[in-house]
């Protein structure tokens, strides 16, 4: 929508709230017809601009980053329009990089310089102007008003998080305690904040972070297929051009990226570093340095979605030692609120930000919440909803001894086409905004269904004597003979030969025949009589671009650790399947026309 109001209101009563944004020509008068900005220095509400929240007063200010690098960090602050311009409220902040005014990951097509609308649906469902609450946006460094190199979250961007908590933690209209909220890449900001230990941070919120940013571009060793694409994006976004009624300070930092060209430089290259213990990645490595933490974490993970994926989130919270809270469950790369065209709730679950407010209330107010939410709300790959006190809940676990084979790593020659969960990456992704999974061709289907001779081989389990969850994170060892890359899946395999891929990873595998790496977390119950299947093979997924080494790889051994749960002992809670889940299983579905013989047990416990 293009908006096109331009006539400047009275000053709003809620009275001027400080702002540094100076104008070097002085305010235009009334009749000079002005767009209604907070680089004025007043506080602006819906009434004079319409891209403002309603109940909101809208400013603008600048601060340094705490690295004394020099680089100035721009935020939009959005207080209650009905309080007095200095009354304390706790405060919200999202730090992130889709906050430009000009739109997040693109032009929006605005005519009037506004607010980003990003967390609209959350300043408004949640009735935070309402609730007296302060929600603050910052521009990481490149982002929108903000100069300075963006460096995909390491330590710059790290710096610009502490300064921006900081900061709003010793406004005078704050009471001091800081809370944090995001989806995706601003609720990856939330995670980095929890290793720095701020003290004034109470609480986060974070829906589909990544865990570890090197998984975002690689997987031990083996670029994804974004490995190059996502930074360009990212850059795209950092050199968006600003509205034209932007003030000149805005519009001159939203510049930075365009006359300083070692940051197009540095953002393509030290991205491309494919070792996940290189300096650049074990500074971004999150899951780790989780170690020892204690800020309240409210997590969303989908454990099927193909954007951020949920590797390392166990490690995270383990290492985490605060009050943790999760929705845990088999959606897409979506928020807690989210609907699709027929009204159905994406996650499945209701009441998001009544939760979230509950959890707010409590760690910035210290309000004792008036309903008991579970600590982790689950949803299992049956559509099963779930609560529990942690996650993983973990009855038994043990290793499987899976069969050795041989498998030439081609990268599937002919069937490169075979994709199991997306479709070919469209121009622009990013780790916001991924294609959506969708039932395959039938070409693909027959890919899938047929590896060629050679291609990867196959163990099965014995078949599952009562219900079975497999939860947590596996893990597979291999001893192999040969140089190349290894694809590791798992299947839901059904009397009928029906199987469903519900898991995998892959890994440039070690040069000394010793290859160990996690899967994804999982969460997925196998009905009686179903069997796990591993398929273990070259990598002919377009969701990775390796180079495959042409030799045969010989399996000498292979061990998968197993973390087990038995579903006799759930605990059910409200919430229903989610939408995206049928889709996932059609497209990752596919028969086998022969099924092993049994190597190794599925079982819940070992007496089962």
């Amino acid at each position: 929508m293009n908006l096109r109001r331009r006539v400047v209101s009275p000053v709003a009563a809620a009275g001027a709230l400080a702002i540094i944004t100076s104008l070097a020509a002085g305010l235009p008068s009334a009749a000079q017809a002005a767009p209604a900005s907070a680089a004025a220095g007043a506080p602006i509400t819906h009434e004079e601009n319409p891209r403002v929240p309603v109940g909101a007063a809208w400013t603008e200010t600048y601060f340094p980053s705490s690295d004394g690098s020099g680089v100035e960090l721009h935020a939009d602050i959005l207080r209650p329009a009905h309080l007095p311009a200095h009354a304390k409220t706790p405060v919200i902040l999202s730090v992130g990089p889709y906050f430009s005014h000009a739109g997040e990951t693109s032009p929006g097509g605005f005519d009037q310089v506004g607010p980003s609308g990003r967390f609209q649906d959350f300043i408004d469902g949640a009735g935070l102007m309402e609730r007296g609450y302060t929600f603050v946006m910052v521009d990481l460094r490149g982002f929108g008003g903000s100069t300075g190199c963006l460096d995909f979250l390491g330590p710059g961007e790290q710096a610009d998080i502490k300064a921006a908590v900081e900061w709003a933690a010793r406004q005078p209209w704050s009471t001091g305690k800081v809370g944090m909220y995001g989806k995706s890449y601003d609720a990856n900001t939330g995670l980095a904040a929890n290793v720095l230990k701020l003290k004034p941070l109470r609480a986060i919120v974070a829906q589909e972070p990544t865990w570890d940013r090197y998984n975002y571009l690689f997987s031990n060793g083996v670029p994804r297929s974004n490995a190059t694409s996502s930074p360009r994006s990212y850059y795209s976004i950092a050199t968006m051009q600003p509205l034209a009624d932007d003030s000149d300070r805005y519009r001159a930092n939203a510049e930075y990226e365009k006359t300083h060209p070692e940051c197009e430089i540095n953002n393509r290259t030290d991205t491309q570093n494919p070792d996940p213990k290189s300096a650049f990645w074990r500074a971004r490595d999150f899951a780790s340095r989780a170690a020892g933490t204690h800020t309240p974490l409210f997590v969303t993970s989908g454990f099927i979605e193909d954007n951020t994926k949920p590797e390392d989130m166990q490690k995270y919270l383990a290492n985490h030692h605060g009050p943790e809270r999760g929705w845990l469950g088999q959606w897409e790369h979506v928020r807690g609120n989210e609907t699709d065209a027929n009204g159905r709730l994406k996650m499945g679950r209701a009441g998001w930000f009544d939760e979230v407010m509950r959890f707010y209330d409590q760690h910035l107010r210290g309000i004792k919440p008036s309903v008991t939410d579970p600590a982790f709300s689950v949803e299992d790959s049956l559509g099963n909803w779930r609560a529990q006190p942690t996650w993983p809940v973990v009855n038994d676990s043990y290793k499987a001894r899976l069969s050795p084979g041989r498998y030439v790593d081609d990268g599937g020659q002919a069937q490169r086409t075979a994709e199991p969960l997306a479709a070919q990456q469209a121009a622009g992704w990013d780790i916001e905004y991924a294609p959506e999974a969708g039932s395959p061709t039938a070409d693909q289907t027959t890919a899938l269904s047929a590896d060629a001779p050679g291609n990867s081989y196959w163990t099965f389990s014995t078949p599952a004597a009562k219900q079975v969850r497999l939860t947590g994170t596996p893990e597979i060892t291999l001893k192999t003979r040969g140089e190349g890359n290894v694809w590791v899946r798992l299947w839901d395999v059904a009397p009928d030969g029906t199987a469903t891929m519900f898991n995998e990873n892959v890994a440039l595998l070690n040069s000394d025949g010793a290859t160990s790496f996690a899967l994804k977390a999982t969460d997925w119950t196998f009905e009686r009589g179903h069997q796990l299947g591993v398929q273990i093979g070259t990598i002919t997924s377009r969701g990775w671009r390796p180079v495959p080494s042409g030799q045969t790889i010989t399996v000498t051994d292979a061990r998968l650790a197993l973390e087990v749960q038995d579903p006799r002992f759930d605990r059910p809670t409200q919430g229903d399947r989610s939408p995206y889940l049928d889709r996932y299983v059609a497209a990752n579905t596919i028969t086998l026309d022969t099924v092993g013989a049994p190597t190794f047990p599925l079982r819940v416990s070992k007496k089962g």
